[in-house]
């Protein structure tokens, strides 16, 4: 057995689990995103005749049953069951019973915006009822702290178990903050992502900003009108080098570092200087060049202001180099999952860098003279990609830049 130095632990990639409205499993998803594939599709959740926008990455063909026993579906929330099944698909990928996990030294850490969405059911029930006649059950599991809660219930984990709701950036911060506790040796493996079920009330939230495209996302695009609202769920399992090489994993990629920067004074969105700083940390952090960086999986929400702003900081962090850095955006396909979209992204990076294939911003059309990055557009590029970098910035100016790099022993 191989003996290291736990100062200078490793954390890496082992398992990736994710459901979205592209494909359930990393290989569905991986091949609809490389081809350029949509999910975007009209809102069936509720009846959209009162608003501008009517279309949504909604997932259509989740059963949640093929991952939970149906008995226990009616105590879970859909945001529950979506990041129980992204959890059960990571860790059978990486090909590690749970009769061998050690349930001390596991942690859970999942991000989200929006939390469980039975708490819009038990408000609306709350309005239309009284507070005499609200489901106790729906109101138990309507905070938001019973999603990593629940994933440790099912999975008989006792280590930690954090929700981090720091919004679209909330899938990076989850991964940062499993890659900490195994870098410093509290923990051996965590099971990190971010989770958000579709909700009326982003949806409405954003139709009323007006900060929806009426029917798709375009990305970097002169034309683009907007956002659209998604959902989804992705788990990254992660573990020590050691763990891994010790019982043969696949390794898909490794984690050696992020950076966050929040600026709490700006609550609408993300200025120019955090997203920087940011960049700046992670690659600090990680002591990696500007140089090497292969790929960048952008934030990428398709708004004006957001895509402009994006584009401005890589220009300044990378200098001239800018013009041959891909900087792709797969909310292109997906939509904005809220709090799963940097979980799904790291996902993504995670094959990129494996795979050596970029991810296409699907939907472009007119060249954006303030935009002028290489977007990758419409078809995926064939490159090779040691270090990615997942942008991800959130109102309240949460901001993280997480990197992924080929592993190498």
């Amino acid at each position: 057995m191989k003996t290291f130095n736990v100062q200078k632990r490793r954390v890496v990639v082992t398992g990736l689990g994710v459901v979205s409205s592209v494909g359930i499993g990393k290989d569905d998803f991986w091949k609809a995103i490389i081809s350029g594939t949509s999910g975007i599709s009209r809102v069936s959740s509720f009846d959209t005749k009162e608003y501008r926008c009517h279309h949504a990455g909604e997932i259509k063909n989740f059963q949640p049953e093929a991952f939970i026993n149906r008995r226990k579906l009616p105590f879970l929330g859909r945001t529950s069951q979506l990041s129980i099944a992204a959890a059960a698909l990571a860790l059978n990928d990486a090909k590690f019973p749970l009769s061998k996990i050690n349930a001390h030294k596991t942690g859970i850490f999942i991000g989200t915006t929006m939390g469980e969405r039975l708490i819009e059911e038990v408000v609306d029930e709350w309005i239309i009822k009284g507070s005499y006649d609200m489901n106790k059950t729906k109101i138990a599991q309507s905070s938001a702290n019973n999603i990593p809660a629940n994933i440790a219930l099912f999975f008989k984990i006792d280590g930690p178990n954090y929700m981090i709701p720091t919004a679209c950036a909330a899938g990076n911060y989850a991964v940062g903050y499993g890659f900490d506790f195994i870098k410093r040796g509290d923990l051996e493996y965590a099971i990190v992502g971010g989770a958000d079920a579709f909700s009326k009330l982003a949806f409405t939230g954003f139709h009323r900003v007006y900060a929806m495209a009426p029917e798709k996302c375009q990305p970097f695009d002169k034309n683009r009108k907007g956002m659209l609202v998604g959902e989804g769920a992705a788990v990254l399992f992660l573990e020590s080098m050691e763990s891994a090489l010790n019982r043969n994993a696949e390794i898909y990629a490794e984690i050696p570092g992020y950076g966050i920067s929040c600026d709490a004074y700006h609550m609408t969105a993300s200025k120019a200087d955090g997203i920087e700083k940011a960049i700046l940390k992670a690659l600090k952090y990680t002591r990696i060049n500007k140089e090497d960086v292969d790929y960048i999986n952008a934030h990428g929400t398709g708004t004006q202001g957001n895509d402009k702003t994006e584009c401005s900081v890589i220009k300044s962090v990378f200098k001239d180099r800018y013009e041959y850095i891909p900087v792709s955006s797969i909310k292109s396909m997906l939509g904005h999952p809220m709090g799963a979209a940097s979980a799904i992204e790291a996902l993504a990076c995670c094959l990129t860098v494996k795979e050596n294939i970029i991810p296409p911003t699907i939907n472009f059309e007119t060249p954006d003279p303030h935009c002028n990055v290489d977007c990758v557009p419409n078809k995926a590029k064939v490159k090779k990609v040691n270090i990615a970098l997942n942008n991800a910035f959130a109102f309240g100016g949460n901001n993280s830049c997480l990197v992924v790099k080929k592993f190498r022993e």
